[in-house]
């Protein structure tokens, strides 16, 4: 007997999935798409019009990542993830799809009794 397929959701922390839900709603086709390549680590291109939720299928994965190793008292200080960003304008990019989600989703584990060490984000 085959092991049933998992649901996208049930390959992140709950947490976070739940931060997910109650900011976008649904995952966009280009997350839908992209999330489970990205789970198998392996390379993937996502192409979708702006506003498609690119840049957060891309950090989404590694937001997970960080914050499992968090909960889970496995956070190294030092560099686990690289984006590299085409345009100096789309660094912008990392506000709005990095900072503000760690933020948020810091506060939510906050809040739910988690302590959880500050993820630093840094541009070049």
């Amino acid at each position: 007997m085959s092991q049933p397929k998992k649901t996208l959701a049930q390959h992140f922390h709950p947490l976070v999935w739940e931060w997910f839900q109650n900011r976008f709603g649904t995952p966009t086709p280009a997350q839908e798409n992209g999330w489970p390549v990205l789970l198998r680590r392996e390379n993937t291109l996502i192409a979708a019009p702006t506003g498609g939720g690119k840049t957060l299928s891309a950090f989404f994965v590694a937001i997970n990542d960080l914050v499992t190793q968090a909960i889970n008292g496995e956070l190294e200080d030092g560099t686990q993830v690289v984006y590299l960003s085409p345009l100096r304008a789309l660094s912008n990019d990392i506000k709005k799809n990095l900072e503000e989600p760690l933020a948020e989703i810091s506060e939510l584990l906050r809040s739910r009794g988690y302590k959880f060490p500050e993820i630093k984000v840094g541009l070049r």
